[in-house]
């Protein structure tokens, strides 16, 4: 007998690729990572954690398009403002694609 998969409805297909759209860029890549290990970040912070030089201006440009999408969540404290991630799928996510057996 054959198993049948059930399939996503559409709207789910969208949401699904918008997110991957949104996280598929090295930088973006990065930030999730810093983001595993230390929760809740400055754009300071995150960038002096990163491996990759990268302008805070650019930072910055990363951090409100990953929070605009969903990926990130921000709370002000005082002048500043604190990143994290939205839910911790998205290390789920990264952490899978680092096992994949795909030769990346």
């Amino acid at each position: 007998m054959e198993k049948v998969m059930r399939r996503m409805p559409i709207e789910k297909l969208q949401k699904i690729a918008e997110v991957v759209k949104t996280i598929g860029h090295p930088l973006r890549i990065e930030i999730i990572e810093v983001l595993r290990t230390y929760p809740s970040l400055t754009v300071s912070e995150i960038q002096e954690k990163m491996r990759s030089e990268v302008e805070q201006s650019l930072l910055s440009h990363h951090l409100i398009k990953m929070k605009d999408k969903g990926v990130l969540i921000s709370k002000k404290n005082g002048s500043q403002v604190l990143y994290a991630l939205r839910v911790q799928d998205f290390i789920r996510l990264l952490e899978c694609m680092e096992s994949c057996s795909c030769h990346f």
